[in-house]
């Protein structure tokens, strides 16, 4: 394995934070849809900062609080939404990330599919990183038939 250079220490004296590499900014996603997972909007809620902005796929409302998030996830939790990354784009600081791409979920209670465009921006929260920022919609294909897409261009 190859030596990994210590950070270089800040102005301060302190250690200078480095960002996450790349798969690791992915596998942030792992937690939150393994918070899905649970069926438990409490852990879900818990996955964002203190001051998060949700911007949800299947709502009107932006969430900017533990308690609206929890609210949103009562609902969307009874679907059984399961998520896979289909495609991701990963910018790194050194204490903040995000991951924005494609993104499908499976609900289990119907088994339906849908694909949305995503971004998540993390950022550290002592030990942790927590969501700070999160928008998913669904891809116009999903929601306005192609063809109607193919008129309004022609």
């Amino acid at each position: 394995e190859p030596l990994l250079a210590a950070p270089a220490p800040a102005a301060d004296g302190s250690a200078a934070a480095t960002p996450l590499p790349d798969d690791e900014v992915r596998g942030l996603f792992n937690l939150w849809n393994d918070a899905l997972a649970t069926l438990d909007p409490d852990q879900v809620a818990a996955r964002y900062s203190a001051e998060p902005c949700l911007l949800p796929t299947v709502s009107d409302t932006p969430r900017t609080d533990y308690d609206s998030i929890k609210a949103y996830f009562v609902d969307f939790l009874k679907k059984e939404p399961q998520g896979t990354i289909l495609e991701s784009y990963v910018t790194s600081g050194p204490d903040w990330c995000m991951d924005d791409g494609i993104y499908e979920f499976k609900f289990g209670a119907t088994g339906d599919i849908v694909k949305a465009r995503y971004s998540f921006v993390y950022t550290k929260d002592g030990d942790s990183w927590k969501i700070a920022h999160h928008h998913s919609s669904q891809m116009p294909e999903e929601v306005v038939p192609k063809a109607s897409l193919e008129a309004a261009t022609a």
